[in-house]
């Protein structure tokens, strides 16, 4: 019961961000299958990420600065993009820019809910340990995934000559964001909540704006006003 009690908790807060964020759809709602599919995909990629991040631990050492911005977010966040990219990007369900957001935010979602699973059953996990992890970690994940799919999103709408840039994006900057993140969270500071409270605050205000701005680009959008004015 103790168990079943800690899985459902470890688990709750990725389904919750993701509901929300699959909810924050104005126009044109994914199908739940693909969404689930996609989350899946984020569960099925934790296994090589972690076997690529242990090499490259070996291999390299754990220096804070070369842990947090290329093994732990370099890692994580380029084989979430290329899965989205590969898989996702030229799905036909894929046919406004918020969908990059639902999809990018479920692939992340899928490797957070995993990790806090994992976490949770191999380290002793409290209630406050379950929150903590629900507010950082976990909305984290799904917040470096509201800026890729954001860019992917662009980039998938864009002109030709300029998608290239916005791809190159898709990748870059959530890595920086997951960097600066991993760095604060691995500096050993005593004050480290003085930097991450305002880190969060920015990535939560960013990512909203972004939604926004992916739903008012959707093609559906234009539609509905039309509707609207006829009505």
């Amino acid at each position: 019961m103790l168990l079943f009690s800690i899985l459902t908790g470890a688990v709750a807060p990725g389904i919750s961000l993701l509901t929300y964020f699959y909810l924050k759809d104005r126009y044109d709602t994914e199908p739940i299958h693909m969404v689930l599919r996609v989350f899946l995909l984020g569960v099925v990629v934790v296994l090589p990420i972690m076997v690529i991040q242990r090499g490259l631990t070996l291999l390299w050492g754990d220096h804070p600065f070369l842990f947090a911005f290329v093994i732990s977010a370099g890692v994580e966040e380029l084989v979430k993009w290329f899965v989205l990219y590969h898989i996702i990007y030229n799905h036909t369900e894929f046919d406004e820019p918020y969908d990059g957001i639902v999809y990018a935010v479920a692939i992340s979602l899928g490797f957070a809910t995993l990790e806090n699973v994992l976490y949770a059953v191999f380290q002793p996990a409290s209630v406050g340990t379950l929150i903590f992890r629900a507010l950082l970690p976990v909305s984290g994940h799904a917040l470096f995934g509201v800026t890729m799919g954001y860019y992917l999103g662009k980039a998938k709408f864009a002109p030709k000559k300029s998608s290239g840039k916005y791809i190159l994006l898709a990748a870059a900057i959530p890595v920086a964001e997951h960097g600066v993140y991993d760095w604060i969270m691995g500096s050993g500071t005593t004050y480290w909540v003085w930097f991450i409270v305002p880190l969060m605050i920015y990535l939560w205000v960013k990512g909203i704006r972004k939604m926004n701005r992916a739903n008012a680009r959707s093609p559906f959008a234009l539609l509905v006003r039309e509707e609207e004015i006829k009505l």
